[in-house]
């Protein structure tokens, strides 16, 4: 891809390069996929990026989910109107929640739950600042992170309907452990899971609430949620892609806006490179063979990694030099976005701005 970047040259590496033409492309995509835009709430925990929000913004899109406080600060900072944090908040997480939504009032921010206590905890401090947050019960269909059973489910609803400070409204079901290539068979446990979420959601209605709002799934089912009618998706990933969700999701439409520009700065023997990306540098969670991949360059085997480092197996007579520049995509793009404090922007085949990871502090 360096053809891509007419004056690569002048990019310190490693860097974060984005195409924003991509970038626009997946997000069009998305609004596609899904049908209705109100249906979208895209999770902002891939960009983290003021200007991505402001483009999602542009597109029409007006509901956000987050992980973060800094990230729903952020997208109080964008004027984002709807806005999820898909966290139970605790301990000193709640008294920065009602800071937020005091800083931001043109921003309408919930929260989830899966506790009682949590959820009691959360409200009295609502009521002290004289708020009324709407929450979302998080369910456990089957991701074993967070999340209340669904049998307890209707339990809580409850109980978060009598008390002051928070007001239910809807059921969060992630199901970010379904994972599987073969479309069918991800279809086929996707809708298992979710006939809990719909029985919980009949449930609620029987006993004489508002229908609740339903937002479910990630990128890897988003392709499935989309069809549903009255169901919001929170897909994140879309927005930057990877080599991962590439391999993972053939069926979606979605393509890499983002590479990692990367530098050899040593050949430490007669087959062997080094590049200046290492684990500080793209995400290192998933085994050496997976965390990036080299289009324009299949035949290089990773061998070593550490900090500032990756050593590759080039065979013989590889040619490589010194100074020579690569482009790789990551297999693992949200954390590997994390990594870096801002973005070289590419545009008509220049790279001309910059882009803040806005929300990658734990604080703004």
């Amino acid at each position: 891809m360096n053809d891509h970047i007419e004056n690569i040259n002048e990019i310190d590496s490693p860097a974060l390069v984005i195409f924003k033409s991509q970038v626009e492309q997946n997000i069009a995509y998305a609004v596609q996929m899904v049908g209705d835009v109100n249906r979208l709430r895209p999770h902002i925990k891939t960009h983290k990026s003021a200007d991505v929000t402001k483009l999602m913004l542009e597109a029409g899109i007006t509901k956000f989910k987050c992980a973060t406080i800094s990230e729903a600060e952020m997208l109080g900072e964008c004027d984002a109107p709807d806005v999820l944090l898909a966290y139970q908040p605790v301990g000193p997480k709640v008294s920065r929640f009602v800071s937020v939504i005091k800083d931001y009032p043109n921003t309408r921010y919930s929260c989830l739950t899966d506790d009682i206590a949590a959820a009691k905890n959360m409200a009295s401090s609502f009521e002290q600042n004289s708020l009324e947050v709407p929450v979302y019960i998080d369910l456990n269909i089957g991701q074993n992170r967070t999340g209340i059973m669904p049998e307890k489910a209707m339990e809580l609803y409850n109980i978060c309907a009598k008390i002051n400070g928070i007001k239910p409204i809807g059921l969060q079901a992630y199901d970010g452990h379904i994972r599987d290539i073969d479309f069918e068979k991800k279809k086929a446990i996707c809708d298992e899971a979710f006939t809990a979420v719909e029985h919980i959601a009949q449930q609620i209605k029987d006993e004489g609430f508002s229908a609740p709002i339903i937002i479910a799934g990630g990128s890897p089912t988003f392709s499935i949620h989309s069809k549903r009618k009255g169901v919001e998706c929170s897909p994140g990933t879309f927005v930057y892609w990877d080599k991962g969700y590439t391999d993972l999701c053939p069926e979606q439409p979605f393509s890499p806006a983002v590479v990692l520009l990367t530098r050899v700065i040593s050949l430490p023997d007669a087959t062997k490179i080094c590049l200046d990306l290492g684990h500080k540098s793209v995400a290192a969670e998933n085994e050496i063979g997976k965390r990036i991949f080299f289009s324009d360059a299949p035949n290089l085997i990773p061998i070593g990694q550490s900090e500032e480092h990756l050593v590759m197996e080039a065979g013989t007579n590889h040619g490589y030099k010194v100074g020579d520049i690569l482009t790789g995509i990551p297999y693992h793009i949200c954390p590997t976005v994390a990594l870096y404090e801002r973005a070289y922007i590419v545009g008509n085949g220049l790279v001309k701005t910059e882009w803040k990871t806005t929300a990658r502090d734990r604080f703004i």
